[in-house]
C-alpha cells in the first residue's frame, strides 16, 4: 500500500482500518514530508498489526527523484495530500498563499500521482484513492481559491478513471465534507456535519471494497452539495456561502 500524506489524520485513520478489517501488505510505503511523525506511526502499526511499513522522505515543493520510488511495489494508492491554507477574506490577494493552495493541492501532486498511474497501468491491477473536497463541487466567496484546486483534482481523477478503466485499474474520489482535524482545528464546524477521522476512514474503506467511483463521506454531503450544485447562477452569486 503506498500512502501519499501519510500523517494526516484520515489516511492514518484508513491504513488502520484497513489492517482491522484483515487486509495485509508486504510492505506500506509512508511518503511524507514529516518523517518523524510517519516513523512513529510506522512503529505503531507494526507493533499493534505486526504490519512492515517503511517510510520514503518527500516533499512536494522540491524537486522529486522519483528514482527512490522505482522499488516500491502495491496494488493500493491512498493520497491524502492537502493544504487549506487561508481563507478567500485572508489569503485571495496573498500569492504565497494562492500558489502553495495551488501547488500541494494540485499542480505539484498531479505528476506524482501520474507517475504511480503509469506502474499501475503497466500492472494491469489496482486502485487508486484521491481525497478531493466538497469545496471543488461549486466555487463559494469563502474558499474558492482552495475549492477551484480540488475542483481541478476531482475533473483529474475523473478523467484518470475513464482512461485507466479498460487497463484494470479502478480510480475512486473521495469528497469530505467537513472532518475534525488538525487542518480544521479552530474552524467552527457543525457537528451534525462532521466526521471524525475513524468516521470516515470507516466509510472510505467500504467505498473501496464496493469500488465506487465518487464517494461521499457522509450521505448528507451529497444532498447539500446537489442542492447547491443547481441554484441558479443569478440567485448563487448573491448567497454569502
Amino acid at each position: 500500500m503506498i500512502v501519499l500524506g501519510s500523517t494526516s489524520e484520515v489516511a492514518q485513520a484508513f491504513v488502520e482500518e484497513a489492517l482491522r478489517k484483515g487486509e495485509r501488505f508486504e510492505k506500506i510505503y509512508l511518503l511524507t514530508s514529516n518523517k518523524e511523525t510517519a516513523e512513529r506511526f510506522a512503529r505503531h502499526i507494526d507493533v499493534k498489526f505486526l504490519q512492515q511499513a517503511e517510510v520514503i522522505e518527500f516533499d512536494l515543493m522540491k524537486e522529486i527523484d522519483y528514482v527512490r520510488f522505482e522499488k516500491i511495489n502495491s496494488s493500493l494508492l491512498f493520497c491524502a495530500v492537502g493544504y487549506l491554507g487561508e481563507g478567500t477574506e485572508e489569503g485571495l490577494y496573498d500569492n504565497k498563499n494562492t500558489e502553495r493552495i495551488i501547488d500541494i493541492n494540485y499542480s505539484k501532486l498531479i505528476p506524482v500521482m501520474n507517475y504511480f498511474a503509469q506502474r499501475f497501468e503497466s500492472r494491469r491491477s489496482g486502485t487508486l484513492i484521491g481525497l478531493s473536497s466538497v469545496a471543488g463541487d461549486r466555487g463559494r466567496q469563502s474558499n474558492f481559491i482552495y475549492g477551484s484546486a480540488k475542483a481541478a483534482f476531482t475533473a483529474y481523477l475523473s478523467g484518470l478513471r475513464n482512461y485507466l478503466f479498460d487497463k484494470k485499474v479502478h480510480v475512486m474520489t473521495v469528497k469530505p465534507g467537513f472532518m475534525a482535524t488538525k487542518m480544521t482545528e479552530g474552524l467552527p464546524l457543525n457537528p451534525k456535519l462532521t466526521a471524525t477521522p475513524k468516521q470516515a476512514a470507516a466509510s472510505i474503506f467500504k467505498a473501496y471494497k464496493k469500488q465506487r467511483n465518487v464517494a461521499y463521506v457522509l450521505p448528507v454531503w451529497a444532498i447539500i452539495m446537489m442542492i447547491i450544485r443547481n441554484i441558479p447562477e443569478f440567485i448563487f452569486k448573491k448567497l454569502k456561502l
